[in-house]
């Protein structure tokens, strides 16, 4: 018999803008940001877990498994068995996926499970002709052949470009995520005008939740080794508006695009945590959960049109619990672009594309954007790729307890051509 599967509680950082070079923390200082004022109020000590899960994608070469280093400067003990791991967007919520299955198979009672990302550490990668060059230089035998190997370099090995940049492009179809976008809104007939608005609601719910306290438990505040504090999400644009957002440039595909930096997810830091435990975990330690997890699914896709992943993903969880589009009462779709998201909502309305693709009778119908990322979204307060997953469900957790509702979906779509979605209940 499969076992009931609950989130306890969670916590994250604020995330943190990148600024064009190495922010204050790197992922598993994030990650311990997060962790600390977490397990401290915790009924038991951070060794009762039975394991450590967290997504990260780009890992620094200073923190190789970084699950394991945050679990050991989190006094977890040193028998804590700690992994990280790692499906691009949807990493974060793999971690929960993961913890979910091992809970439920009766294999973990307990398992804290995050994301940590620090896009502002991406590597600079240089070209390979470079790296020919560095390793011909490094392997000449004496001083001849190494003058003879340097004098052959060129201005152009020396030209590195920032390694998010190379990981945010498919290698299989050669388009970059924000082209991808570009791809189904046009296959949708998303405007611009239509992302541009959907982008400064964003920006003004992320501020109305802040300025009315409903991040408060979940957002911890981060300090830095200089003393300086971090205490909110500082992506987020109040006086966002349709007139300034419309003089932005096209990013990706000029001159004619719709995805511009105002209308996309934002470059950040950050990382978020999440306690799932078993019914018997949560009367050993008189723990009140907040939501029981009932089900997940990933889903796989053309790579060039990625941005359909929630789509594909979601409505198969909803096929499978014999749910539909308007049974569910809160949505947190991640905010990859504006374009991607309305794209989204667009196929769900579409008859040709639920049944051809979706293998529905019809239009699923259209889902009602007051239920959809009531608090904002990755366009207001960025998207730390390994880490949304998990920010994601905690926060659709959170808005369901405060709004009163029972049933949420938590989905995103993942570089590479997959999707990810996971059914929640509140208890």
């Amino acid at each position: 018999m499969a076992r009931a599967v609950y989130i306890v509680d969670g916590a994250r950082t604020p995330f943190l803008k990148a600024q064009g070079g190495p922010g204050p923390f790197t992922p598993v200082d994030l990650a311990v940001q997060a962790g600390r004022p977490l397990l401290a109020r915790q009924p038991f000590a951070p060794d009762a877990f039975d394991q450590v899960i967290l997504g990260c994608v780009n890992v620094i070469a200073d923190e190789m498994n970084p699950a394991r280093v945050a679990a050991l400067r989190l006094g977890m003990g040193e028998r804590m068995v700690a992994f990280t791991v790692q499906i691009n967007c949807g990493s974060g919520m793999q971690s929960i996926d993961t913890a979910y299955r091992y809970i439920e198979a009766g294999k973990a009672d307990m398992i804290l499970a995050g994301g940590a990302e620090a896009l502002s550490y991406a590597p600079l990668v240089f070209p390979q002709s470079g790296v020919r060059w560095f390793a011909k230089l490094a392997t000449a035998k004496g001083p001849l052949a190494k003058l003879a190997a340097f004098l052959k370099a060129r201005p152009s090995y020396f030209n590195p470009i920032i390694g998010l940049e190379r990981g945010l492009t498919d290698p299989i179809t050669d388009l970059n995520m924000g082209q991808t976008a570009e791809v189904i809104a046009h296959l949708m007939g998303v405007t611009r005008e239509q992302a541009d608005a959907y982008s400064v609601e964003s920006h003004k719910r992320l501020a109305n939740a802040q300025a009315q306290g409903f991040l408060k438990g979940e957002v911890e505040t981060s300090f830095g080794r200089d003393g300086k504090f971090y205490d909110h999400d500082d992506g987020v644009r109040p006086d966002s508006s349709m007139d300034k957002l419309a003089k932005l440039r096209p990013a990706f595909e000029r001159p004619w695009g719709q995805v511009t930096p105002g209308n996309s997810s934002q470059i950040t830091d950050g990382a978020c945590w999440t306690i799932l435990a078993s019914e018997d975990a949560v009367s050993k330690y008189g723990l009140k959960p907040k939501a029981k997890i009932v089900d997940s699914q990933w889903s796989g896709l053309d790579p060039a049109i990625m941005g359909f992943g929630p789509v594909l993903s979601s409505t198969e969880l909803m096929k499978r619990n014999n749910l539909k589009l308007q049974d569910i009462e809160t949505w947190e779709i991640n905010e990859a672009f504006a374009s991607q998201l309305l794209a989204c909502l667009a196929a769900w309305n579409d008859d040709k594309f639920c049944r051809d693709i979706l293998g529905l009778d019809g239009a699923a119908g259209v889902l009602d954007q007051t239920k959809l990322n009531v608090d904002g979204g990755a366009i207001s307060l960025g998207h730390p790729v390994g880490t949304s997953g998990n920010r994601i469900v905690l926060h659709l957790v959170n808005a369901m307890k405060r709004l009163g509702t029972k049933r949420g979906i938590a989905t995103e779509c993942i570089g590479g051509g997959l999707g990810g979605a996971m059914l929640i209940e509140t208890v």
